[in-house]
């Protein structure tokens, strides 16, 4: 929390300002159970903690009360809270970007820091937000520095001169980098939880539209205590003799199933021609067996490198189930590491594929064994064709982004693009500049190509078979998308009225 000096003055002159009001763009909202009030920005992805006290205050930010008022308002609300409560809180509202600090409160212009009396000069307003206690910084290969929040999961990527600034948070000197600078860092600082009393900023969940149906995940837990539980008994695994030996193995394996290719295919016809659509379901479980052992692959492989792994859950992509496992703390590994990491999972997919070809080839043709055993083959092939696919956010593209070092690649090939056309600086370095200009035009045209063509087809079928249920479906989301929403109710007990080369990693 930001704590202005003790002598910060509340003189007359300003505390007969008319504080702003805030309810066009910011949320107030009083958690259960919590001596804590949440500020949620209506138009971004940001939210800051305040005390009881000050949630109390801000409900009066409504661009009709003075400075006084409010605070005669919290002292008769609340005992023993600091009888310049409101004064300290504009300041904080300035510090984490809220309130701008040529923002006016009155019709005489009186600027957010007074004049102290006689003496010509500003006050000394309180320093700068404060970074958590947890918060670590690490310089990366690469040439830049990342910002690891390691109790939020959270990480920011800057420049040299980004870390040489916020590196003297709070004590930067007044006016030493450009308030618009310093605004644009804090609020980065701030939606990744990075500053002391606030949290990270969760994405906006906005009304179901067709396309969530295609891809939505469902966190279930936490298994990062179990990994850790884990880990010491299978060290081991990423040991060289190890390396050794599972090259070995798979070089013979790829040369067994190579030389049977042509045999694999014929099982294959075979057994679709006797078995048909009773082999779906299993394949499909075996699919899923294939995905969850291959999230496994990343998380121990993190977990041996010290990382974090703060979540599994459940992928949805296309009405297809799928696991998934939050990595994101691969971030802060050397590059080789890093690459370890992603590779992990297409690894244990590779091992699944060589032990299913041998079973294969190993158990009697007419038993459930040797047809479930090329079931688990053809799942793992499979899957690893799709997750080797770099121009979607599987495994393919979180492996380009480790190889060439360029972390947020989709978003940094659009923005290229989109700054040529508008004829602005990319700031990339010429190496990085090449591998963008390459990525970009096949990840949109990848995009449409496939989201055309299920579009396509499921429309087709709907127009096929369900034309009317589909247009009275329809017509039920429209009325549910377009018909506008009340704001939330502003109260005493739920004080929620709201509405609000740094790069935050993904």
């Amino acid at each position: 929390m930001v704590t202005p000096p003790k002598n910060y003055p509340v003189e007359a002159n300003y505390n007969h300002w008319i504080c702003p009001d805030i309810r066009p763009y910011w949320i107030l909202y009083h958690l259960k159970d919590s001596q804590q009030v949440m500020l949620y920005s209506a138009h971004h992805y940001a939210r800051f903690s305040f005390s009881l006290a000050e949630g109390y205050a801000l409900q009066f930010f409504t661009g009709q009360f003075t400075l006084k008022q409010i605070q005669t308002q919290c002292n008769a609300e609340f005992t023993n809270i600091e009888p310049n409560l409101v004064a300290n809180l504009i300041q904080k509202l300035i510090n984490f970007g809220i309130l701008e600090s040529s923002c006016q409160f009155s019709p005489t212009a009186n600027p957010i820091e007074p004049k102290v009396e006689g003496s010509g000069k500003k006050a000394h307003t309180s320093a700068l937000p404060q970074l958590k206690s947890g918060v670590e910084w690490i310089r990366h290969q690469d040439g830049y520095w990342i910002l690891r929040n390691s109790q939020d999961i959270t990480f920011l990527q800057v420049s040299d001169r980004d870390y040489r600034i916020l590196s003297q948070l709070p004590h930067l000197p007044p006016g030493s980098i450009p308030a618009n600078r310093l605004r644009k860092l804090l609020h980065l600082l701030t939606v990744t939880g990075m500053l002391e009393g606030t949290t990270p900023a969760k994405p906006q969940r906005g009304k179901l539209t067709p396309l969530h149906l295609l891809f939505f995940q469902i966190p279930l837990f936490n298994p990062d205590a179990w990994l850790t539980r884990h880990i010491q008994l299978i060290h081991w695994i990423w040991t060289k003799s190890v390396a050794i030996c599972l090259a070995i193995f798979l070089t013979l394996a790829t040369a067994i199933g190579l030389s049977q290719k042509a045999e694999i295919l014929y099982h294959g016809q075979q057994l679709w021609t006797y078995h048909s659509s009773a082999l779906i379901l299993p394949f499909i479980l075996l699919s899923l067996l294939v995905v969850s052992l291959h999230e496994l692959g990343h998380a121990f492989t993190l977990k041996h490198y010290g990382g974090i792994v703060p979540e599994i859950g459940i992928l949805l992509m296309g009405f297809m189930p799928a696991a998934y496992t939050n990595t994101s703390d691969s971030y802060c590994l050397p590059r080789p590491q890093r690459i370890l990491v992603v590779a992990a999972g297409i690894l244990t997919q590779l091992i699944i594929a060589a032990l299913a070809l041998f079973l294969w080839n190993t158990s009697v043709s007419s038993s459930w064994l040797h047809t479930t055993s090329y079931l688990l083959l053809i799942a793992a092939l499979f899957t690893i064709v799709l997750n080797l696919n770099p121009l979607a956010k599987f495994d393919g593209y979180h492996l380009a982004v480790a190889l060439t070092g360029i972390n947020n690649l989709r978003r940094r090939s659009l923005a290229l693009y989109h700054n040529l056309i508008q004829g602005k600086p990319s700031g990339e370095t010429p190496k990085d500049t090449l591998i963008l200009a390459i990525y970009a035009p096949f990840s949109i045209a990848y995009l449409w190509f496939v989201f055309g063509f299920l579009l396509f087809k499921l429309t087709d079928w709907i127009i096929t078979y369900i034309p009317t249920t589909a247009l009275i479906i329809l017509l039920l989301w429209a009325i549910y998308f377009y018909f506008p929403q009340s704001p939330p109710h502003l109260n005493r007990q739920n004080a929620s009225q709201h509405h609000q080369s740094a790069t935050p990693l993904n």
